[in-house]
């Protein structure tokens, strides 16, 4: 059976309800976004898709050889905006600032992860949160605005001390996702 899933950081409670926050205050303008769930916030490092479960385990111990070689590390929320680009909109995000170990960290996990036959991402990594994706051209300027007017806002720090394998079910409303494992980095 295969385990449609992806490798993740996750944000605490208290920033996951400010983004919500500004989401609520955002729906209110009645564009047309398929808005995120606050319980859904992460970001993602890397997105493996149907997956034998049977490889989990493999996944599991590959992940922990890269993240034990990591110290902890802090990241910042801050800033909103949408991609690719204000004329073409088809996603609003949050903006992350973060060292170049994050980058490096996600790097290694491709890495590790191409030697188990997952596709190496051809994209440079983007950290980000994405808060809704655009069905329509419906409201869109409105929205761009309030994002602009919210493009300094800051969410708070997050210490990235762990990386999560994640499952993902697809449900009709929004995915439901679970932690399959949760691996420490290095604290030493």
């Amino acid at each position: 059976m295969d385990i449609r899933c992806f490798i993740a950081v996750d944000i605490p409670d208290s920033i996951k309800k400010d983004i919500n926050d500004l989401v609520e205050f955002l729906k209110k303008h009645d564009a047309d976004i398929k808005w995120v769930s606050a319980d859904n916030l992460h970001i993602t490092l890397k997105f493996l898709g149907n997956t034998r479960e049977k490889l989990i385990t493999e996944i599991r111990d590959k992940i922990s050889m890269v993240v034990k070689s990591y110290r902890p590390f802090n990241i910042k929320i801050k800033s909103t905006g949408v991609f690719p680009n204000s004329k073409y909109p088809r996603v609003c995000w949050i903006g992350i600032e973060y060292p170049d170990t994050f980058i490096k960290l996600q790097k290694d996990i491709d890495k590790s992860m191409k030697q188990l036959g997952f596709k190496e991402d051809d994209r440079d990594f983007k950290p980000h949160l994405t808060i809704g994706r655009f069905r329509s051209k419906k409201g869109a300027l409105n929205i761009i605005k309030e994002l602009d007017n919210n493009a300094t806002k800051e969410f708070g720090d997050v210490l990235v001390d762990s990386i999560k394998i994640m499952k993902s079910v697809l449900k009709p409303t929004c995915p439901e996702y679970s932690c399959l494992y949760e691996i420490k980095m290095n604290e030493v």
